[in-house]
């Protein structure tokens, strides 16, 4: 999911941390008293869809280019599309192909904000609300999911994405020098909040479970906060090395989060949670039976756990996908980082030659917008009829929770092979309350 090579996250004297916590790493924040109340849910009514416009691709003939397209073609009379581009050679493609199909539309909003990444989840503008009734933007660090650390450049040139909206939008800031990305954080809009633990911890090793809520509370208004343990297990660090399939085959993951919460438990209203799960005729296969583990543990947690008023939540179980396999060699955009990692398990990546690698599919990385739902399916021509069958069984569970919506299911597996999914690449702007 980025460019940067991999490193140990620099150590902070914890001193220096804390008084920090209130201010940017570049030390440009504007340092207000700012009182956020909430942080809006997706499910609530939208303003905006903030889109990064591609500029490769992670995999040869796998184009993230038209997966964009097709997303605009989708939401184009339902909402502003914000399109953030690069730069000014990257806005004026992005114009010339999007204006060839929808000539001047009011809902194609056009932005230059400089970033390496599409993964607007993650550094885009998270928008609260405040006591006043106004949105902020709460800004939290950013270390390049784990493999750099937040003084590396490309970190910061998307460390400071949010802080280029705020600007552009005359809105404050309200910022942490924690390090917390929003794939990785679900909240209800009531003042609960998922995330997962190893993915916070790992950002920030030095912080107790208090010290990060206290921070999710300042920054987000959040009031309860449920800690779920592991994420899919294909959603691992690349640099900890290969998995193994049922006949020993070694994959790689594609420079994923470590278990982003977006990918496998999402909130469809203020109390009813989607959940990921495992059909038993999968647990065969190696992978797909540690993700069952992993996911009952979570629904275990979740099953035991009340929201913000001490009410219990209703779950639904969205199937997951079965492991989607496919292979990348030299020159592809992800084959060509990933080469470049040194590998804690001590092994050797076989540079020059093709490898297996595993994406991080999923039926729960969707896009909410105010009418429509855009979820991701997986079948292709002479894959498994199994996969199809799962496309169509998530697609009616999501039409059964989301009723008032229209869902469509994409295939979005060229932005699944950098890392995410449709989620991830897209960030919701929320209506004002007062307007």
């Amino acid at each position: 999911m980025n460019q940067t090579k991999s490193v140990k996250t620099l150590p902070l004297l914890a001193a220096i941390f804390f008084l920090g916590l209130s201010c940017n790493s570049t030390g440009k924040k504007q340092q207000e008293q700012i009182k956020v109340t909430r942080q809006m849910a997706e499910f609530e009514k939208l303003d905006a869809l903030w889109l990064i416009w591609p500029t490769t691709d992670h995999k040869q003939g796998e184009s993230v280019e038209k997966v964009t397209m097709a997303l605009v073609d989708i939401l184009i009379n339902d909402i502003k599309i914000v399109i953030s581009c690069a730069d000014d050679k990257v806005l004026q493609k992005a114009k010339s192909k999007l204006n060839e199909k929808h000539t001047n539309s009011e809902n194609l909003i056009f932005r230059v904000i400089p970033s390496v990444e599409i993964w607007a989840r993650d550094m885009g503008p998270v928008f609260v609300e405040t006591r006043n009734g106004n949105h902020a933007i709460a800004d939290f660090n950013f270390d390049s999911w784990g493999y750099a650390d937040t003084l590396d450049v490309n970190s910061m040139t998307e460390e400071t994405y949010d802080e280029k909206v705020a600007e552009l939008l005359n809105l404050p800031l309200v910022s942490s020098t924690m390090i917390s990305e929003g794939g990785n954080r679900e909240l209800n809009g009531k003042g609960t909040l998922m995330v997962t633990e190893t993915v916070e911890k790992g950002r920030n090793p030095k912080l107790s479970k208090a010290e990060m809520e206290a921070e999710y509370q300042r920054l987000l208004g959040v009031k309860k906060v449920i800690w779920l343990k592991e994420g899919l297990l294909e959603d691992r660090h690349t640099f900890l090395g290969p998995l193994s399939t049922a006949d020993n085959t070694k994959v790689y993951t594609v420079v994923t989060t470590n278990g982003h919460v977006d990918e496998f438990a999402r909130f469809v209203n203020d109390s009813t949670i989607l959940l990921a799960s495992i059909d038993s005729t999968e647990l065969k296969d190696p992978m797909a039976r540690e993700n069952h583990r992993r996911l009952e543990e979570n629904f275990r947690i979740l099953s035991e756990s009340t929201d913000q008023n001490g009410k219990p939540f209703k779950i639904v179980r969205l199937p997951l996908p079965r492991t989607i396999l496919t292979t990348m060699g030299p020159g592809d955009y992800v084959y060509d980082y990933i080469k470049t990692l040194e590998y804690s398990d001590g092994s050797e990546f076989p540079k020059g030659d093709t490898i297996t690698v595993v994406a991080p599919a999923s039926y729960l990385n969707f896009i909410i917008t105010n009418r429509v739902i855009i979820g991701q399916k997986y079948w292709r021509e002479g894959m498994p009829l199994t996969i199809k069958m799962q496309d169509e069984e998530a697609l009616r569970i999501l039409k059964e929770v989301f009723p008032a919506r229209k869902v469509v299911l994409l295939d979005a597996l060229a932005v699944n092979l950098g890392g995410g999914g449709l989620h991830c690449i897209s960030m919701h702007q929320p209506r004002l309350l007062k307007n």
